[in-house]
């Protein structure tokens, strides 16, 4: 029933995340025997490890609402919950910005996710606090779009809901049971899966050239990364082709982008592109080596416009 074999490793992502939660849940009180410094060593490796976990799932949240998993409705809905318990936060609200804002208008106005929006001169504050600027814009149109598919996709709506209820029900139960631990075995991953999601998009398009027909994305073609995270790397396939499945993209990066894509477009290694773009020297600049000219800084435009009765109605 998959459509994809290759969604066996997306499964088995998802249940290895419940799994170390109940893990980190029935040991968390175990390892106060080791004492106060061991003790909290294995916490913190916990909630990094559940960390981790929860942001390839967010990636894996991006993989699904481009390309459902399932050809049955009925399990791609189950398996949405799923993920909003993993990523964090209800997965429905994923496709607002990423995929109808950004997608379409990579890099312009109405793209809520742009990179220009950060204007720091030094590069490693950009990329810290680029969450915090993006983060307003994207839920403010995420409501708008919510309140329309309410009237025209209720069942859309309905799933909002549904996995809405779900989130935030699992997550109140977790610290009601015990608040130190719900806060920092559900919440703190969560946090830092939606940041981490949100920020990859400043690594994946500063600098880059969104009017090129090959050079708009920054692409990570390192294999382990790209194994861990469903080939989240090859960017720039994706934006030709965004529902194409993660397994074909460095097939299709290889036949259509490799050899004509900028070749510093094509990262062998996150961790090298990290320090060199944000310590090292650290100064933002294009994927040619040269200073990043900004656009002049202006307010979002509207990518979604609500249909004539519903703007009747409001008046």
């Amino acid at each position: 029933m998959l459509r994809y074999s290759a969604d066996r490793r997306t499964l088995a992502f998802i249940t290895a995340h419940f799994v170390l939660l109940g893990t980190a849940w029935a040991t968390w009180p175990l390892v106060e025997r080791y004492g106060p410094t061991w003790s909290t060593l294995a916490r913190a490796g916990l909630v990094a490890a559940l960390a981790i976990s929860a942001w390839i799932n967010a990636v894996i949240t991006h993989n699904v609402m481009h390309t459902p998993v399932w050809k049955s409705r009925r399990l791609n809905s189950l398996t949405q919950l799923a993920l909003s318990l993993t990523y964090g936060f209800p997965v429905s609200e994923y496709v607002p910005g990423h995929n109808l804002s950004h997608h379409r208008y990579t890099q312009t106005a109405r793209d809520v996710m742009r990179t220009s929006k950060l204007r720091y001169p030094v590069n490693i504050l950009n990329i810290l606090f680029f969450f915090l600027y993006i983060g307003p814009g994207v839920t403010a149109t995420n409501a708008i779009y919510a309140k329309e598919m309410r009237r025209t996709k209720p069942k859309w709506a309905s799933q909002l809901r549904l996995e809405i209820m779900v989130t935030w029900s699992f997550k109140l139960a977790l610290i009601a049971l015990d608040w130190r631990r719900g806060l920092l075995l559900a919440m703190v991953p969560a946090l830092y899966a939606v940041w981490g999601i949100t920020t990859v998009n400043y690594l994946q398009h500063d600098g880059c050239d969104p009017d090129h027909p090959y050079n708009h994305s920054r692409n990570f073609v390192g294999r382990v990364f790209n194994w861990f995270t469903f080939n989240n790397g090859f960017h720039g396939i994706h934006h030709e082709a965004p529902g194409l499945h993660w397994s074909l993209l460095p097939q299709e990066h290889a036949q259509k982008l490799h050899g004509k894509i900028d070749p510093r477009l094509e990262q062998r290694s996150l961790l090298v592109y990290l320090f060199r773009a944000f310590v090292l020297p650290g100064v933002r600049r294009t994927y040619d080596g040269k200073p990043v000219v900004l656009p002049p800084k202006t307010p979002d435009e509207p990518w979604f416009t609500p249909a004539p009765e519903q703007r009747a109605d409001a008046a």
